[in-house]
């Protein structure tokens, strides 16, 4: 055990900010928030990994683009897939055969792969780890944040209905109980602009994500509408490839940018056709 803590230590040691995703319910788009945070990350040119802690449904992969891909190992470890310049990504699914095969665990094997994804496999340098949770407050979350007691902190995801608020409480109080930071909220689904008329539609209310930031004293990081593209994206495997000029893109984009700003670095500039013009100055911001 205590080898396998120091292994932890020393590969988180060499991850400069690590984030996890969590939701009070499912259902509310918190994997496809994480991907398109993680894709939004590596553009920047900021080395950037994905871990999936979902256990029982692990679905990046699937959203990447990459779910027949497999991990191999080396010298150094288990090696994370290489999805992308600067992105590389840890889940389940790439450890299984047949995607459809059941993880069928309790709590005690999960905490074992949730070390040896962090300990065993061979991460190195990168700027950020986003840790995409299952919904709740159980297992994963809690063994993430007891495992990596530097964690920069919560990113929470809801949407505006009051069920999901609720349950978005829940997780705020989660954080305070075990005394992470809170990132933000982030409300998702926030609205449907009528492909038609153009006319806005609130499927899902909004504003309930700001209001209970509001309310419970925690950031609102931004909300991203209930975009048909993004959608069809995450579906086929094609986020990567996401126009940064749709409403729900853009969202994720600026969202990112509070996220590295509240964290201590500066935002990227984007020229008109949505590339990069500059670098973010997190990783230079390191050695000061």
């Amino acid at each position: 055990m205590q080898e396998q803590e120091k292994s932890i230590k020393e590969n988180m040691s060499r991850i400069r900010h690590k984030i996890i995703i969590i939701s009070g319910k499912g259902g509310v788009g918190k994997t496809t928030v994480s991907v398109a945070l993680a894709i939004s990350l590596s553009r920047r040119k900021l080395r950037a990994g994905l871990l999936d802690i979902d256990i029982h449904g692990p679905n990046t992969a699937k959203m990447l683009g990459v779910e027949g891909a497999r991990m191999g190992t080396s010298g150094k470890g288990i090696q994370p897939v290489k999805v992308a310049e600067n992105l590389t990504a840890v889940s389940m699914t790439f450890l299984l055969d047949n995607p459809d095969t059941a993880i069928i665990w309790r709590g005690p094997l999960k905490m074992i792969a949730i070390q040896q994804f962090l300990g065993d496999v061979a991460w190195g340098e990168l700027d950020w780890l986003v840790i995409d949770s299952p919904p709740g407050t159980g297992d994963e979350p809690l063994s993430i944040c007891q495992l990596i007691p530097e964690m920069d902190g919560i990113i929470i995801v809801t949407t505006p209905q009051d069920v999901a608020l609720l349950d978005a409480r829940k997780a705020v109080s989660f954080a305070k109980e075990i005394k992470v930071p809170i990132v933000g909220i982030i409300e998702n689904m926030s609205g449907f602009t009528c492909p038609y008329c153009g006319k806005p539609i609130d499927l899902f209310k909004k504003g309930g994500g700001e209001k209970a930031a509001g309310e419970l004293s925690v950031p609102f990081l931004g909300a991203i509408c209930l975009d048909t593209e993004l959608v069809e994206a995450s579906d086929s495997g094609r986020l990567l490839s996401l126009s940064k000029k749709g409403k729900a893109a853009q969202a994720i984009e600026e969202i990112a940018d509070k996220i590295i700003v509240r964290l201590g670095g500066e935002p990227a500039a984007f020229d008109e056709e949505g590339n990069e013009a500059q670098r973010s100055n997190c990783e230079a911001s390191k050695n000061k």
